[in-house]
């Protein structure tokens, strides 16, 4: 996997007390209040891969995810890692926060917001 990013990661993602790696959660779904993104894994997500891929696309609620900005935890109702590497490759991982509720998720992410609120309109 690419250690470069193009723009920081606003975005840390931690199990319990465990930082298991990074995003910038780039995609998103502002009605839904999901937003998802490329994961950048550190050492520690080994500990815990397993369980994530045994759990692909399923509820991965007991592993305690969440996700952190600016070093406070992010209200969300979700966090989830899908993660496809040993089937296509080192960049198939990414992880998605589930539920951010507004008026936040706009404070977050007002770009897809605002491009939302425009395609609405056309």
């Amino acid at each position: 996997m690419s250690s470069h990013l193009s723009q920081p990661p606003r975005f840390a993602i931690f199990q319990d007390s465990t930082l298991l790696g990074w995003t910038a959660l780039e995609s998103s779904d502002p009605p839904m209040g999901v937003a998802c993104g490329q994961f950048f894994v550190t050492p520690a997500y080994a500990s815990v891969q397993e369980q994530v891929r045994a759990r692909n696309g399923t509820d991965q609620s007991d592993l305690h995810l969440v996700a952190y900005h600016l070093g406070q935890p992010l209200p969300a109702m979700a966090v989830s890692i899908l993660d496809l590497r040993q089937e296509c490759g080192e960049d198939a991982i990414e992880v998605s926060v589930l539920g951010i509720a507004y008026p936040l998720y706009q404070q977050l992410f007002p770009e897809a917001v605002a491009a939302y609120e425009q395609q609405a309109l056309d």
